[in-house]
């Protein structure tokens, strides 16, 4: 597996698939064709379905700047390797001169799709099955074998992290008005966080979860810096969680560090041996694994072992699976915000599910992503990402 730092990327939403990934394709064409007298880039399936939705077209031209840039859309043609294709061309003397096909493989990463993209991998295990077994034998857990894996200096990188997540939070409680898009939604994390004052006990801290997994989705939703955990859509459940046990059990920054450590660990898991792009599995690999990610985290905080810690993460991705990906209009809002603010009260319970038990159980970790990646295949185009099917066509 590779670095976490790759699992955790900050930037700009409102989509890591449709909006990082393409930016960071044309910022590499850009730079390799300075002698072009302008670009041309062609997008195929799910990325040209619900591009102008994700402003897969904005992000890519304003890449390409100053160059003049032309946006070509066929949604209807799928590339042989992976539904996100893209095709850049230089153009000289309006007569193309270069042509690179490069696809958005989940999470912001790119593939040249003929072979094995070049990465550094770091992790010699990458199941967690044989992790486990690395902490059977060393007494370890999870955030000590990112440490031991990676160095110390990954908490320095996780540290910015964590405060590229709380500044989300923050800043999205407190702004308000209508989310960009055209559908007419308004904010709701800093109402959520004004109502759950009046509440008390159990309902009062589901509200502020509600609150703040709100305010990074919206954040995300506007466009504005957020953190990939694992994906731009699926940004809101991972701060949420660690936000909340930090503000109401006093955790110190140094141990949600170590928590986001884990998280990434669990991330990666997914990553490595099937997908977090939604194009290609549905939101079973967005939401789903960052519930995952959140509950391990959660059930380490809480003093977990590391086969309760497994338990939590699987039962967060179990009881997503099957999760369709059918945004409404293209946009990472319906039902994207609101499954952000579920998934992170799921992740909860999942943790203190967890916790109530000795960490043993009939599903290991592994086979459920074993199956989310086979249920993600299985899954009809039009529930991934294509917004051609379920909620996206069932408005009246």
């Amino acid at each position: 597996m590779e670095s976490i730092r790759n699992l955790y990327k900050i930037g700009h939403g409102p989509s890591s698939s449709h909006t990082m990934a393409p930016q960071k394709a044309a910022q590499k064409f850009k730079d390799e064709n300075q002698y072009a007298d302008s670009f041309r880039v062609t997008l195929y399936g799910s990325l040209a379905a619900t591009g102008k939705g994700h402003m897969t077209d904005i992000a890519i031209i304003n890449t390409l700047l100053p160059f003049p840039t032309e946006i070509v859309w066929q949604p209807e043609i799928v590339l042989p390797y992976h539904t996100n294709g893209m095709k850049f061309e230089a153009i000289v003397k309006s007569q193309p001169v270069k042509e690179w096909i490069v696809y958005s493989i989940g999470g912001g990463d790119l593939s040249d799709g003929t072979s094995e993209t070049k990465r550094e991998i770091l992790y010699g295990k990458s199941t967690m099955n044989t992790i486990l077994e690395w902490c059977q034998q060393t007494g370890k857990t999870f955030w000590e074998y990112v440490e031991d894996t990676e160095g110390k200096d990954i908490y320095e990188y996780l540290l910015t992290v964590w405060k590229t997540m709380e500044a989300a939070i923050h800043r999205g409680m407190d702004a308000e008005g209508l989310l960009p898009g055209g559908l007419g939604l308004q904010r709701k994390s800093s109402m959520y966080s004004i109502k759950a004052k009046g509440y008390q006990g159990s309902m009062r801290s589901r509200a502020l979860i509600y609150s703040y997994a709100l305010a990074v989705s919206e954040e995300n939703a506007s466009g504005n810096i957020i953190v990939t955990a694992p994906t731009c859509g699926s940004c809101g459940v991972l701060p949420s969680v660690l936000y909340h046990l930090k503000m109401n059990h006093d955790f110190s920054d140094q141990k949600i560090i170590r928590a986001l450590a884990t998280a990434g660990l669990i991330g990666n898991i997914v990553k490595t041996n099937a997908s977090v792009s939604g194009a290609e599995v549905g939101c079973q690999g967005e939401v789903g694994v960052a519930c995952a990610m959140a509950a391990g985290a959660a059930c380490q905080l809480f003093g977990g072992s590391p086969q309760q810690v497994e338990y939590a993460a699987e039962m967060g991705l179990e009881h997503h699976l099957g999760l369709t990906c059918d945004p409404i209009c293209g946009l990472v809002q319906v039902p994207c915000i609101e499954r952000n603010a579920f998934a992170a009260a799921r992740a909860l319970d999942s943790c203190s599910f967890a916790m109530l038990s000795d960490g043993k159980h009939l599903i290991s970790f592994d086979k459920v992503v074993r199956t989310m990646q086979q249920t993600g295949h299985d899954l009809p185009s039009l529930y991934k990402e294509t917004s051609t099917g379920g909620l996206a066509v069932n408005l009246e």
